[in-house]
């Protein structure tokens, strides 16, 4: 089966209330989002809802034995890429985008439906807009660019759900991938006005994610300053965890005072929004697992690997900054457009990390 992997970007060097969530985030993770209000468009109430996992059963009991050959795999296939179902960029395509498309003629009226259902029900139904604002910029909306693979079998205790395509790694699997958040390393990311995003990142939908962390820059002292500033970024696509015994560039959170960790707190809140409540949840879980944010650095970026300025505009407000912990990398670059690499999990496992 031929599979598409073009990839225009990867020429850029490689890479509740507020008071709840911080209750939560400093003493447990258990109900990370609970008061967070979730209006509703198309899921009228997201706990009455069908679960993720139950709508890739479904759509798997509604395949016909010529679409499993073409899009489901055992658990561990691996191909050129390696172990496919790990596998993360920010252009490509799990299966053959040219006749595989979930939107295309391959799938059913009735598998394309339940596809999009369980693409929405893996995102905050707050952020549906949003997200279907960054399809139709990047990718000429949903449903074009835009594959899917099923591995393991649903509804036997071990699958996984996976939708690919230009700025989208996004997974389902029912807790089946042990130790880790979002069923493995995911990526966003939005090129809003052109390839080239000019200073402010004028209607970019994750650009306030990075106005969060920027603010947090500012509350810093000079010391602190000095020490979040690190020279020159990793390639982007990097974030294999380092574990314990590795040094983590930056500012240690621990080291802040208590307003900001706070901040650093709603920064965190803010990066897993858009995500559905299970998956905020296991995040959070797994990150308190490996000490909190307390166990994380906090680092800007100066230049990225050619040398070129990260700082956009040189306005103080820097484009390039991550959160790590020995295994929680949180990596958003921010020049030419946006790019979010993340991978999270409770331990340092070598077998967790990403593959870019």
């Amino acid at each position: 089966m031929k599979r598409s992997t073009s990839c225009p970007d990867c020429h850029a060097p490689e890479p509740v209330s507020r008071r709840e969530f911080v209750r939560v985030v400093g003493t447990s993770a258990a109900a990370v989002a609970a008061g967070a209000a979730l209006p509703s468009r198309l899921l009228a109430d997201e706990s009455a809802a069908p679960q993720s996992e139950s709508l890739v059963k479904k759509l798997y009991d509604l395949l016909t034995v010529a679409q499993k050959q073409e899009i489901c795999f055992p658990w561990d296939h691996t191909d050129d890429r390696g172990l496919l179902r790990t596998h993360v960029s920010n252009n490509w395509s799990i299966t053959d985008v040219s006749t595989l498309s979930v939107g295309g003629d391959f799938f059913s009226k009735d598998q394309q439906d339940l596809i999009r259902e369980i693409f929405l029900s893996l995102y905050n139904p707050d952020w549906h807009e949003r997200i279907f604002k960054q399809l139709r910029d990047d990718a000429d909306g949903y449903g074009k660019q835009q594959t899917i693979a099923i591995f393991g079998t649903p509804g036997s205790g071990k699958f996984e759900f996976v939708m690919t395509g230009r700025h989208l790694t996004i997974r389902c699997d029912g807790d089946s991938t042990e130790h880790v958040a979002f069923g493995g390393p995911i990526f966003y990311g939005h090129a809003a006005s052109g390839f080239n995003e000019t200073v402010g990142h004028p209607g970019n939908v994750f650009w306030h994610q990075a106005q969060k962390a920027n603010k947090l820059f500012q509350m810093l002292s000079g010391k602190q300053r000095e020490q979040a500033l690190v020279e020159v970024a990793p390639q982007e696509s990097q974030v294999e965890f380092k574990g314990k015994r590795q040094a983590i560039p930056g500012v240690p959170i621990a080291e802040l005072s208590s307003d900001q960790k706070e901040h650093a707190k709603d920064v965190l809140k803010t990066l897993v929004e858009p995500y559905r409540r299970a998956d905020q949840t296991e995040a959070v879980k797994m990150l308190d697992a490996q000490g909190g944010l307390d166990a994380c650095h906090l680092a800007f970026y100066r230049k990225g690997q050619s040398g070129g300025s990260l700082d956009l505009g040189d306005d103080g407000e820097w484009d390039v900054w991550r959160i790590e912990g020995p295994s929680f990398v949180w990596h958003f670059r921010g020049v030419p457009h946006v790019h979010v690499w993340v991978n999270v999990a409770d331990d340092s496992s070598p077998k967790l990390n990403a593959k870019g």
